[in-house]
């Protein structure tokens, strides 16, 4: 699976209509309505607002107003079509005062995607975890000595909290001395960009 590195904004002009999309990595459902707000703040007296999402496996896409399967499906299909994940795509029509007909917003609504998306850089995702362990002082070399190519966020109190994120293969190879060495608080499984 694929995601795009950065959010990205792309417009196109289709008979007199504005077509603007905007793609956003998102990796979290309840972010959406968030973002759909922002995008209807920032575009102000747009027609439509027509979406797709892929999260994970969860995925869904609205028309809003347009006819019936003529813009989210076509998203949707695009996001599907390039193996992508973890991913919004806004299409916002400032309509122009020409009809496109069904065939024609599909077009619209699938170009004005693949433009957006041949615009940005993708990340290939690999299985990953979110990990926050728990340990005493005594193991402090050890543990940074396990985890010396990590990104981690530190807090220091009565004992050491590390809150950090690692590929599925990364942590395999060390989860038996982490475990020997500190307790393990969380371990959720996420998705990565290698």
């Amino acid at each position: 699976m694929k995601s795009i590195k950065e959010e990205i904004t792309n417009e196109i002009i289709i008979n007199k209509s504005r077509f603007i999309t905007v793609l956003t990595n998102i990796n979290d459902i309840d972010k959406v309505k968030e973002k759909l707000e922002n995008i209807k703040k920032t575009y102000k007296d747009a027609t439509h607002y027509c979406f797709s999402y892929i999260i994970n496996k969860h995925e869904k896409c609205s028309d809003d107003g347009e006819p019936s399967g003529t813009a989210g499906m076509p998203i949707l299909n695009v996001l599907k079509q390039n193996n992508l994940t973890n991913i919004l795509c806004v299409v916002i029509r400032y309509f122009g005062g020409i009809k496109l007909g069904a065939g024609g917003l599909i077009r619209a609504y699938s170009t004005s995607a693949s433009e957006a998306l041949n615009k940005t850089s993708m990340a290939v995702l690999v299985k990953g975890y979110k990990i926050i362990i728990e340990f005493s002082y005594d193991n402090i070399k050890q543990i940074d000595y396990l985890l010396k190519n990590i990104k981690i966020k530190k807090e220091y109190g009565d004992t050491i909290t590390y809150t950090f994120d690692i590929k599925e293969e990364e942590l395999n190879k060390i989860e038996n001395e982490l475990s020997k060495l500190s307790k393990i608080k969380l371990k959720e499984q996420i998705t990565l960009a290698s």
